[in-house]
């Protein structure tokens, strides 16, 4: 693979080092973690889905593009069980027992293939990606497994006067319980937070692991084409083109959060700032951290 020792000086290929850039230089000023070498864990590594055929490794983020990603990754590894990504149901990419991730390796094993193998991830802006959790998570009623794991939890500790019926099924979660949650420090001392709203700092360990490439989800299908393009799969296989139009949108996102206090605002930003940093999205303007 002539990736990434070879530079490459194509407009893609210079865009993606400023990327690499952004990452390490924001690791190096802010991350207090990165600072003290962590030897990482096999917990750690569990969102990294790993494809032996073409020697790539893909760190999976939730609410972001991760669906059509491991459909993508099952095409790739299926070894010719499957040809279309998009007829994979949704709900079967997300069976663990379907695509092998790094923790599964020995530690031999995982120092080899997080040298050699070409490794990627997907971000997005990342309170856009907060208000899509909770739209997914809190608001869709088929999601009542969230509802009674979270959502009972949330109401009971932060709704004064709730109904029987909130407390027994947490259907009704506001954006506002939800944040407090999120912010309050017994949650921290819970343990890790759900991959659907954790940072992607802590999920991919960016600062940890040297990222070959980092996909946007604003630039979706042109970053994600440029990655099977570097695997030799191009001609064969196109990342699925989304048009969704419930999508969450900055417009939308501002909404969600013009209900939330200043305090609560500016600590939701030093939860996810690591990521608005690495990952150069800019402070929203929406915001009133002054």
């Amino acid at each position: 693979m002539c990736f990434p020792n070879q530079p490459d000086l194509s407009g893609a290929g210079v865009l993606h080092q400023a990327r690499r850039d952004q990452v390490a230089d924001a690791c190096r000023v802010y991350s207090a973690s990165s600072r003290k070498r962590r030897v990482l864990t096999p917990a750690d590594l569990k969102h990294l889905v790993v494809d032996e055929d073409h020697e790539l490794i893909y760190c999976y983020v939730p609410k972001v593009a991760c669906t059509n990603w491991k459909r993508v990754m099952m095409v790739l590894t299926g070894r010719g069980k499957y040809s279309d990504p998009m007829e994979i149901p949704s709900n079967e990419a997300h069976i663990p027992t379907n695509l092998k991730t790094l923790n599964q390796y020995t530690i031999a094993e995982i120092n080899h293939r997080l040298k050699n193998y070409l490794k990627f991830l997907f971000v997005r802006e990342p309170f856009e990606r907060l208000v899509s959790a909770y739209r997914n998570k809190f608001t869709l009623k088929y999601n009542s497994s969230f509802h009674k794991r979270f959502g009972t939890r949330i109401i009971r500790r932060y709704r004064k006067n709730a109904t029987q019926d909130a407390l027994l099924n947490g259907a009704d979660v506001k954006f506002k319980e939800f944040t407090e949650y999120l912010v309050d420090p017994a949650t921290q001392r819970d343990g890790p937070l759900n991959e659907h709203w954790q940072t992607v700092s802590q999920l991919c360990h960016p600062c940890h692991i040297h990222y070959d490439l980092v996909g946007k989800y604003e630039t979706l299908e042109d970053d994600s084409n440029y990655v099977l393009r570097l695997v030799g799969v191009a001609e064969s296989l196109r990342f699925p083109s989304y048009a969704k139009s419930t999508r969450t949108t900055d417009t939308m996102t501002a909404q969600f959060f013009s209900n939330i206090s200043t305090q609560q605002q500016l600590r939701l930003y030093q939860l996810y700032k690591m990521d608005f940093l690495m990952f150069n999205y800019s402070t929203p303007s929406y915001l009133r951290l002054d």
